[in-house]
């Protein structure tokens, strides 16, 4: 156990200090004063709370801008999806015309025609081509668009047609 006289010797006298017991240490070369407090100071009337509305202000506006685009984008892409939509029915059309051909293609009449075309038909046929001096067909040719089988041709008025006969067309 520990005796009151030990523990009395450990304590230090009330009349020495401290501070004679610590070794003595050298002033510092540089002498650090403490400056004024500039926290009173305002440079050009910015204070911490007009700092902190700046600070709110902006990061307000940021959140909108990134807002905004990604609204932007969204729109962006449902015209995307409108347009893609609208390409998907125009080729799924085209698919249609394209298998209604391949149906017309695959036809015995079509293959026939086309056999003749290239010098193939029967024994008694004789092939018809064109020669490659001849004239370009005129507008109005038998099975030119312009005189199909059951299309229907302007009809003129007698004057107009007989004016035509004596003086040319007027057009």
């Amino acid at each position: 156990m520990d005796h009151p006289e030990e523990r009395a010797a450990e304590l230090p006298d009330s009349n020495e200090s401290p501070e004679r017991d610590r070794p003595a240490t050298r002033p510092d070369p540089i002498q650090r004063t403490p400056g004024p407090d500039l926290a009173g100071l305002t440079i050009a009337g910015i204070t911490r709370r007009r700092v902190a509305w700046i600070l709110a202000t902006v990061v307000a506006l940021w959140i909108v801008a990134v807002f905004a685009r990604q609204v932007t984008d969204a729109g962006a892409a449902v015209d995307r999806a409108d347009r893609l939509r609208g390409e998907n029915t125009g080729l799924a059309s085209l698919v249609g015309e394209l298998h209604q051909e391949l149906d017309l293609v695959q036809q015995q009449a079509f293959i026939e025609q086309q056999a003749r075309a290239n010098g193939l038909g029967g024994k008694g046929e004789h092939p018809f081509i064109l020669g490659p001096d001849a004239p370009p067909l005129t507008a109005n040719a038998p099975g030119s668009a312009a005189v199909r089988l059951g299309a229907m041709a302007p009809r003129s008025a007698p004057l107009d047609v007989w004016l035509d006969l004596l003086f040319g067309p007027s057009g």
